[in-house]
C-alpha cells in the first residue's frame, strides 16, 4: 500500500492554513500553492510581480528537492494571477526556472490571492 508523507523543509513557508506545503505519495509530489512568501520573514517580498514569481519557484524548489525531486522533474504547474496583465514579467521569471523539456503549464486570472500576493504557483513532480 502507498502512504503519503508530508514534505517539512525550513526552505518554504510554513503553510498559513489547515494544509501541508507538499505531499509525497509514490513517485509524486504534489505541493500546495507558493505565493512569493520569504521562509525567512513570513511575509511576501517586495518588488512585484518577477521577485513574488522568483521567490514562489525557489519555494517550490526547496520544497520538492526536501522531497527527492527537483524541478526538473515537474510534470504540471497551476499559476494564478491577481492580474493577467503581469502575464509576460511572470512567463519571462517562469523560463529562468524552466529552461527545456517544460511541464504542461495552465495559468489564470484569480479574483483574489491570499495576503493579497500577485502570484500563487502549484507543481505536480516526478521522483
Amino acid at each position: 500500500m502507498v502512504e503519503k508523507a508530508i514534505i517539512h523543509t525550513e526552505n518554504a513557508p510554513k503553510p498559513i492554513g489547515p494544509y501541508s506545503a507538499g505531499v509525497a505519495f509514490g513517485n509524486l509530489i504534489f505541493t500546495a500553492g507558493q505565493l512569493g512568501i520569504d521562509p525567512k520573514t513570513g511575509e511576501i517580498v517586495q518588488g512585484g510581480i518577477q521577485a513574488e514569481t522568483r521567490q514562489a519557484l525557489e519555494n517550490i524548489k526547496n520544497l520538492l528537492e526536501a522531497g527527492g525531486s527537483s524541478l526538473d522533474q515537474v510534470v504540471k504547474t497551476t499559476v494564478y494571477l491577481r492580474d493577467m496583465a503581469d502575464f509576460s514579467q511572470m512567463n519571462a521569471v517562469y523560463a529562468e526556472f524552466f529552461t527545456g523539456n517544460f511541464p504542461a503549464r495552465t495559468t489564470i486570472q484569480a479574483g483574489a490571492l491570499p495576503k493579497n500576493a500577485a502570484i500563487e504557483i502549484e507543481a505536480i513532480a516526478y521522483r
